[in-house]
């Protein structure tokens, strides 16, 4: 009995921890083909996960096949509020090395390839 509470508390203080991550919330992309996105970060495990929860264009909202989607994959935290996993970019759905750094309502991230040699990066915004 002991154990099954002791391992209970270590899953309760792993879910509060995630739950405290200052990253967690919604975010603006900035526009990739004309597009941008509001995404979902949220625990997934005791890592962070990003999913596509609404898309717009120039004509406003629209319902993309992507709604749902994870964006940002598996972001463990490092120190100084920074964060390295995947990237999933949809218009030529690849997924890349993936860094994450949180400054204020300002979340900057990249993708990269050749062990991080070639990156490309997005500034996204807080929603809530």
């Amino acid at each position: 009995m002991k154990r099954a509470m002791a391992a209970l508390a270590l899953v309760l203080a792993a879910g509060t921890a995630a739950a405290a991550d200052p990253v967690l919330g919604t975010w603006k992309t900035e526009a990739d083909d004309g597009s941008y996105a509001f995404v979902g970060m949220k625990p997934c495990g005791d890592k962070i996960c990003g999913t596509i929860d609404r898309t717009f264009n120039a004509q406003g909202e629209y319902r993309s096949p992507n709604i749902g989607e994870y964006l940002v994959l598996n972001m463990v935290p490092q120190d100084g509020n920074r964060y390295e996993g995947r990237v999933w970019r949809p218009s030529n759905d690849k997924v890349y090395l993936g860094k994450m750094e949180l400054s204020g309502d300002s979340l900057k991230l990249s993708g990269c390839v050749a062990g991080g040699l070639l990156c490309s990066s997005q500034t996204w915004s807080r929603v809530r």
